[in-house]
């Protein structure tokens, strides 16, 4: 069985789950909420603290600003330079790098959380903003989605050209910018890359597994999610010393598979079995 959570991890994740089925979904309060699994005190207050914090740095904008060359030049001052949000090598050793409250205090982090900032900032502000979740580099796009004008704040706001973006493109994947990379991202898809990040964080730290499993839950309480990760969970479980609930959803994800990948199904069934043996 699975150990009780505690009220309040219950209290949050059905806020996470509430916010991503709502009509439209609040990036900001997700990726806070996201926060509250890894900082438990941060609480209703650190929340409001949070949301406060943007409403400044947006009402710091200057006005009359128009065309998108003019807003990424407007940011850039703002965020880049005077408030100094940008990013390091050393972001990506840190979990703080993609919790946005974090972010927001320490002002560096992983490219696609200074763009959260950037996106919450500059919406508030009234441009026209949107993510584009770039392989490999998530950047920010201002105006007309066919015709974007890039910037990345990661760099501080620099303002990208079309090459900039093909070798973005070219360096994470080796291929070159197809046009589908610059459709806008949905706040549901920023969430889902921002906690496949935090997965892949833990990944590379087999002590941290219990960051690993919030991921994978919050993960599962998105409206739209791989398949896979419910055999993920089960292998943390089983990680973790839960042979029995570990093996149980293995069990579960088998059954699932099985109509269209038998042979994974019986394979995930064999792990399941070597699960609950190691209880004998």
């Amino acid at each position: 069985m699975h150990p009780p959570q505690p009220e309040a991890t219950r209290h949050w994740r059905r806020r996470f789950a509430e916010e991503a089925r709502s009509a439209r979904p609040d990036l900001a309060m997700l990726c806070l909420l996201v926060g509250t699994e890894a900082d438990p005190a941060l609480g209703e207050a650190g929340l409001d603290a949070a949301q406060i914090e943007l409403d400044r740095l947006a009402g710091l904008v200057p006005y009359g600003i128009a065309g998108p060359e003019s807003w990424v030049t407007a940011l850039a001052g703002l965020l880049g330079e005077r408030c100094g949000f940008h990013g390091t090598p050393g972001c990506y050793q840190r979990l703080e790098s993609s919790l946005l409250h974090h972010v927001l205090q320490r002002r560096r982090g992983l490219p696609i959380l200074l763009s959260v900032v950037w996106l919450e900032v500059a919406r508030r502000a009234g441009a026209p903003v949107y993510g584009v979740s770039l392989p490999g580099h998530f950047v920010v796009g201002f105006g007309d989605p066919a015709k974007p004008v890039l910037a990345d704040p990661f760099a501080g706001g620099r303002l990208l050209t079309g090459a900039d973006a093909e070798l973005l493109v070219v360096g994470a994947t080796g291929e070159a910018l197809d046009p589908s990379m610059l459709v806008p991202a949905d706040p549901l898809e920023i969430v889902l890359r921002i906690l496949n990040n935090i997965r892949a964080w833990a990944a590379a730290r087999p002590e941290r597994t219990d960051v690993a499993l919030w991921a994978v839950d919050l993960s599962l309480l998105l409206p739209s999610h791989p398949a896979r990760l419910r055999f993920e969970r089960a292998q943390l479980l089983v990680q973790r010393g839960d042979f029995l609930a570990g093996a149980a959803e293995m069990d579960a994800y088998a059954d699932i598979v099985a109509a269209v990948e038998p042979t994974t199904a019986a394979r995930i069934r064999r792990r399941a079995h070597a699960a609950r043996s190691m209880l004998n």
